[in-house]
């Protein structure tokens, strides 16, 4: 049987259509998109995370395709969507003929990946967080009414440009954002996201590393 790949689940009509639906189930809740861009996003940077820190090849691919599917819960429900979605990804993976193994990995990782109920427990689960909790742009926000943001939409909003990078030398994961503070201060910023970075620095503890974000040049975490 063929190896399950990112690739070729990411062309599968039927898992881009519960993607798609979480997206829009979340957007008439007013929240943030969580679209197939976000799933890919996520899929690479979880997928680089592993291979800049040399895991090996099958592993990055086991990032990248619970990278992709880690949002699909949302088309059942927001609440407890880490959980829905890691028995959606079980049941999918199962039918695709992939091996079992790997699928716990995968639903692991993808029942891990809420910070309200998950923490990282392998580099597979880590990497997916990583990605995941620092998609932070300014495209992510759908209303178009800044007098109505909620706290969420003011720090994607307020977020011009956002850059994750692994100093390796150093075992370091670096989350770079230019926020504008006349929509968002850095410490707004840290109070919103508090428990996500203490998610990921615990994610990246897990890879030997440790986590640091910096706003506007100034170290924050």
């Amino acid at each position: 049987m063929e190896e399950i790949t990112y690739k070729s689940l990411k062309g599968d009509p039927e898992i881009r259509a519960y993607i798609e639906q979480g997206n829009a189930v979340l957007g008439a809740l007013g929240f943030t998109e969580h679209s197939e861009k976000h799933a890919v996003k996520t899929a690479e940077t979880a997928g680089k995370i592993l291979k800049e820190l040399g895991y090996p090849k099958r592993t990055v691919e086991l990032a990248r395709i619970a990278g992709y599917l880690h949002d699909m819960g949302n088309c059942i429900n927001r609440n407890d969507h880490a959980h829905s979605g890691a028995l959606m990804a079980f049941q999918l993976l199962r039918e695709r003929g992939m091996d079992p193994g790997e699928i716990a990995v995968i639903a692991s990782a993808i029942g891990e990946h809420d910070e309200h109920t998950g923490t990282a427990v392998d580099a597979v689960s880590a990497a997916l967080i990583l990605a995941d909790k620092t998609d932070v742009r300014r495209n992510r926000v759908r209303n178009k009414k800044k007098e109505t943001f909620d706290k969420h939409d003011r720090v994607n909003y307020a977020a011009k440009t956002s850059q994750l990078t692994i100093q390796t030398e150093k075992k370091v994961i670096l989350l770079n954002i230019e926020l504008d503070e006349s929509i968002c201060s850095m410490m707004d910023y840290f109070e919103i996201f508090l428990q996500r970075m203490l998610m990921c620095r615990r994610a990246a503890e897990l890879l030997g590393l440790r986590f640091k974000l910096t706003a506007n040049g100034s170290k924050i975490v």
